[in-house]
């Protein structure tokens, strides 16, 4: 992995910036999930509805040890990208109040990609992670399917580089725990 873009996107997000990566799934526009500011940027650039939360990515010491077994099962060791929609308090870190879902819910999922992985580890917060396009508009599948209008609203667009070759695998698998711990699938 080549630590100058490491860096480069570390910055971007310590500084309040957004941030166009490659993740496990798709390519994503990104921010730190703890800064407000942040992430009123991301429903800007995206024109996205105020009311639709966005998902975050996070790692297993952002996560409360409380969490029951299955759910851990799901985010560490599915084999497809697993996103798990659940209460705000089962994350052990804070998150910016215009991430949660108006239940109070919101959505998490720990990547298996070295990029993310080492991005979360050094900036020691969970990032945003939504699909890199126009609200209501189909999601990218590859870098080149990026409209270019998101690349330019980003602040920091990380380069189609094949240091982040990746079977990308499109988007995640959501679940949510519903009232009561039962679990429903919301997409396959």
């Amino acid at each position: 992995m080549r630590s100058d873009l490491l860096d480069k996107a570390l910055e971007t997000l310590k500084l309040g910036g957004t941030l166009l990566y490659p993740t496990d799934t798709i390519w994503g526009i990104g921010c730190d999930a703890c800064c407000h500011e942040a992430v009123e940027k991301i429903y800007a650039l995206k024109e996205r509805d105020l009311n639709k939360s966005m998902l975050v990515l996070v790692n297993e010491r952002m996560l409360s040890s409380s969490l029951p077994s299955k759910i851990w099962e799901l985010l560490l060791h599915s084999e497809k990208p697993t996103t798990i929609i659940l209460p705000r308090e089962m994350l052990s870190t804070e998150i910016a109040e215009n991430l949660s879902a108006k239940d109070g819910s919101v959505g998490v999922r720990v990547p298996r990609f070295d990029f993310c992985e080492a991005l979360l580890k050094a900036l020691e917060k969970p990032i945003v992670s939504t699909s890199a396009n126009l609200s209501g508009r189909p999601s990218p599948s590859s870098y080149m399917d990026i409209d270019e209008i998101i690349k330019e609203r980003v602040d920091y667009a990380l380069p189609n580089d094949k240091t982040f070759f990746h079977p990308q695998t499109g988007s995640s698998r959501i679940i949510k725990i519903e009232n009561g711990g039962a679990l429903r699938v919301i997409r396959e």
